[in-house]
Order: C-alpha cells, then structure tokens, then sequence
C-alpha cells in the first residue's frame, strides 16, 4: 500500500542504531574506495573489494537475492572483518535465503563470537528454520545475560521468525520460563508483540503476568483492554480503562494512552471526556473538539467552543485556530472564515489563510476559496514550503469538488515553480493513479526517484502501483525490496510486499507477510488484502471476516470494492 513521502533513514533488519553506526562507517569507507579503484579492483586477483561493490549495487536496485550472494562473497573475502559478515547476514535474511544467511552466521560466528546481535540472528533463523528449541535456547540466554538493552534484541529476534504459530509458541516457553525480565517496558512489548500475533491464550498469559507484577500501573489496564477488543469484548474492555482513569487525571501520559484506547475501539465521546480529565491547554481543547466532532456530539462540542470563545477577546493565535477548526467542526464555516481572518501576523498566519481557504470551499465560494490558495502561492512574504503547500492545498480542494482535470493544472503549476518537488510529484502521481493513468503516475515517481533514489515512499509507491495494476510483478518486486531494504518493519511496505507476493502466485509467502502487516496496522487495505489472499486459497469464511473489518474501517475504499466486485460479493454502504 502507498505511503505518504518521508525520507526514512536506511536501515537493515535486526540492526539497533548505536551498534550499527561503527559498522556502516566501516562499510561506507570500504565502498568509497572500492569506487575510486574500481577499475584496477575488478581486474586484479583475490579481489575482496568487487563483491563488496557489486552486493550494495545489487542492495540499492532491489535485487535481494544477488545482493546477498555478493555480500556473503564479500564476508568469505574479508576474514578480519565482522561487520561485513554480519551485513550479509542480515540482507541474506531480508531476502528469505536462509542458507545464505547460515553461511554467513557462520562467519560471523568466527569474528565476534560473544555479539548478542549474533545470538539474535541466529535466533530469527532458527525460527524460520522450524527449529524452535535452538531459538528457545538462544533467546533464554539473551534474555538472562546482564545487559539491559538485550530483551530489545529478543523481541526483534521473534518478530523477524515471520510464521506467527512458531513464534508464538516460543514466546510462549519463555514466559513460562521467566525469561523475560521484571522490567514493565518489556512486559508491555511482549504483550503488543502477542498482540500482533493473534494469539489470544498468549496475549492473556503476559497479560495477567503483567497485572501481577505491576498491580498499581495504569498502562497494564490499558493494554488488558486492547486483548479484550481484539476477543471481541467490548464491553469488559471499556470497563477495564475505567479502572485507570483516577490517575489520569494528574498523568498526561496515561491521559492519552486512555483516549488512544477509547478511539480504538471508536468510542469517540469517552475520548473526548478523557482529555478533559486534569488541567486543560490549547492542545488538549484541540484534542477533545476533533473527538467530539467525530462523535458527533454537537452539543458537547457547541458547549466547548462557547465557552473558549467567551475567553478569546485577546489575539490568542493558537486559540483563534482553534476556534475556527471547532466553527468548521460545528458546521459554522462563516464563523471559521472570521476567527481564520482575525488571527494576527506571524507564523500562524499563513496556516489561517490555508484554513480560511478550506471553510470557504465548504460555504460553496469556490471561486474566493481558490483565489485564496493562490494569493497564498504568490505570498512573497511566505516560506517555500507554506508557497509549495498552498499548490497541495488547491489541489486537494478541487479533488474534493470532483475537478479532476483542474486538479492536475494546479499541479503542473507548482511543478512548473518547483520542477522536483518531492511532494507535488508524488501528489500528482497519485492523482494520475486515481483517474486511471498508470503511464503518467510512473513517470512521476521515476522522476521523484531520479532527483531521490533512495525516497523509500516512492519506492514503495511505484512498487506497489505496479503490482496491483500491471502485470510487471518482478519490477514491482524489485521496487519493494529496495523500500524493504531500507525500512523492512514498515507496515506499508510489508504490505506492499505481501502484495506482489500474492500476484506473483507465491500466496503461502503473501499470506505471512499480510498477516504481519495486519498485526501491526489496522488498515482497510491491509484487511482488503489478506481476504483476497485467503478467498483465493478457498477459505472463504475467513475471508469474509476481512471484508467485513475492511469495510467497517473503511466502506468507500477502493480497494475494498475493487475485491468486493471480482468476487461477486456486495459492496458495504458508504458511510453518510
């Protein structure tokens, strides 16, 4: 699925920040000079520094299974050298080459012995391997070594094992070992981690192991409530948040995790009535009117949005704001436009001017709403980005008045004034996406690429948008895997790679993969995803069960109904 434009920073599966910083140093200055000498370095005999070259080579272009090949020559050509063993490990594992991968734990075996990263790699690959004594061993002692930093490097060991059932049942053993340490973070992560797996007896275990050992902590209740919701008890869940509620008042912290847990299971009014739990500020009104908006609650939020609009006689820029977004809420777009225009200078002003923008597209002055948008554009006086989003802001505006083709002129506009502009590329290429011209939505994102070929959003986006609507799977595969490569625990890109897994006819691999996905975001198109996956495998009853969560979370997504309408099945009613 796409993602919105970030610039993420590359990483490899497993590594932790501190520990890999010395290593890419030492791979970065390796690599450097591979470059300078490459053309004496390919010619010349027992040659170390090629293999190196032609793996990041292979890394950068998608192509995991040569990268790793490379890489593992590379490691059998530098014996001295534990990082590079240790990178071909980790890139043989991304790419699912787990002989690969046992070669290289091999290597690296011999030049850092004692590195508890190691004794999580082998952990991961004694998982995937089916070899779950061997992962039990190896965890048991990472968990039990000194270290305090180490049940980090368990929990990222587990979920790398890829089979949920595997790595359920071994975490299961190590909490009925004791294995994982009296600390209430630990406890907390395991518990998220079972979670994701789907594993409600597990999720129960840790669960009543955390209220035990830490009877007085408010987070405890709130992640009893979460396995609740994911039994399907509601109502227990609700009742278990209460509980923490007393300290939430005094505790911000608890005060958010409380109403994250309420807009969970979309109680959006008691959200809200957490928020106004303790002493009040500018973003904790903010808060509770976006709560009370999506609640519905019109009365409670006319209340809120009386009462600071009583206090609002001095130009309070922030309150202004506010007020304006609570008229927008209320359905009071006149009101908005005069709290937007009596917000004064500074650096509020100009998201004033975006807003007023807005409120008047929702009065139906279109024209004035445009004009707007565009005085915003030509603003002097304004930043690059504040002149860039105003382009972003008409388009989005005419996108919602259906103006598809007026929607692609102002993007030519702001691309015309910023011929490279990561973010109108990839806002136009998703218009082209949505109107069906898949040609001019790639050439966008090859362009984004040219100026950042590492922009994993794009890479993941064109990856994806192959797949699903081209036959080019092994392009897209490729696409994926440098996305992969560089931020391999992002949900989007998990699902990416489910995706095209599932379209190259792989579908036991997709299914892992979507499953892992699935864990870790709640989306429609995730949902969508995994019940087409399933419908196609003939089990159709589970299917159905992610269709339905789909359509609860989203009825009008497109993906949804694309499915939906392949299979013969109803479309869900979108939402008034």
């Amino acid at each position: 699925m796409p993602m919105p434009v970030s610039i993420l920073s590359a990483r490899i599966a497993g590594s932790t920040p501190d520990r890999r910083a010395g290593s890419r140093r030492r791979l970065r200055s390796l690599l450097w000079l591979a470059l300078a000498l490459a053309p004496a370095a390919v010619a010349a005999p027992g040659d170390t520094l090629s293999p190196l070259m032609a793996g990041e080579f292979a890394l950068q272009a998608g192509q995991l299974d040569e990268a790793a090949r490379w890489y593992l020559q590379a490691a059998r050509s530098t014996p001295e050298d534990a990082a590079v063993a240790e990178r071909a490990t980790r890139i043989a594992l991304l790419a699912n080459d787990d002989g690969s991968a046992a070669q290289g734990l091999r290597l690296w075996r011999q030049r850092a012995p004692q590195s508890n990263e190691l004794r999580a790699a082998t952990a991961t690959l004694a998982l995937r391997q089916g070899r779950l004594r061997k992962a039990r061993r190896e965890l048991d002692a990472l968990l039990r070594s000194p270290d305090p930093r180490n049940w980090q490097h368990a929990r990222l060991a587990l979920a790398g094992g890829r089979d949920p059932q595997r790595v359920a049942r071994v975490l299961g053993w190590l909490v009925d070992d004791g294995a994982i340490p009296n600390e209430l973070r630990a406890w907390q992560e395991f518990g998220q981690l079972a979670l994701g797996l789907d594993d409600a007896a597990l999720t129960r275990r840790i669960i009543d192991q955390l209220a035990a050992r830490f009877p007085e902590e408010p987070r405890v209740a709130v992640l009893r409530a979460s396995q609740l919701q994911h039994a399907g008890r509601e109502q227990e869940a609700r009742e278990m948040l209460r509980q923490a509620e007393p300290r939430a008042a005094d505790d911000p912290e608890v005060r958010a995790l409380l109403a994250m847990a309420y807009e969970s299971l979309r109680d959006y009014g008691e959200a809200a009535r957490v928020m106004a739990l303790g002493a009040q500020d500018t973003f904790t009104y903010g808060t509770r009117a976006g709560l009370l908006a999506r609640s519905g609650d019109t009365a409670v939020l006319a209340a809120l949005y009386a009462e600071l609009a009583d206090d609002a006689a001095r130009p309070d820029p922030a309150r202004r704001l506010l007020l304006g977004r609570m008229a927008e809420f209320l359905g009071r777009p006149a009101e908005a436009v005069e709290w937007y225009r009596g917000v004064p200078g500074g650096p509020q002003r100009h998201e004033a001017r975006a807003r007023t923008a807005v409120a008047l597209h929702e009065l139906g002055r279109t024209d004035e709403a445009y004009a707007e948008a565009r005085a915003l554009q030509e603003e002097s006086a304004a930043s690059t980005g504040v002149r860039r989003d105003a382009y972003l802001l008409e388009a989005e505006l005419r996108h919602r008045a259906g103006e598809g083709d007026a929607e692609l002129d102002v993007l030519d506009r702001g691309l015309a004034a910023w011929p490279d502009d990561t973010q109108l590329l990839y806002a136009r290429a998703l218009a082209f996406e949505r109107r069906d011209r898949i040609d001019r939505a790639e050439a966008d994102l090859r362009r984004l690429l040219v100026s950042e070929p590492e922009n994993v959003a794009a890479l993941n986006a064109l990856g994806y948008t192959l797949a699903d609507r081209t036959s080019r799977y092994q392009e897209a595969l490729e696409l994926i895997d440098r996305a992969r490569a560089a931020d391999p625990d992002d949900p989007a890109i998990i699902d990416s790679h489910g995706w095209v897994l599932y379209r190259l006819g792989r579908h036991a691999e997709a299914l892992v993969e979507l499953r892992r996905a699935w864990g870790m975001l709640k989306d429609p198109e995730v949902a969508t995803h995994l019940g087409e996956v399933l419908w196609t495998l003939g089990r159709r009853e589970e299917a159905q069960k992610y269709f339905d969560e789909a359509a609860r979370l989203d009825p009008a997504n497109r993906a949804l109904r694309r499915a939906l309408l392949r299979f013969g099945l109803p479309l869900p009613e979108p939402e008034p």
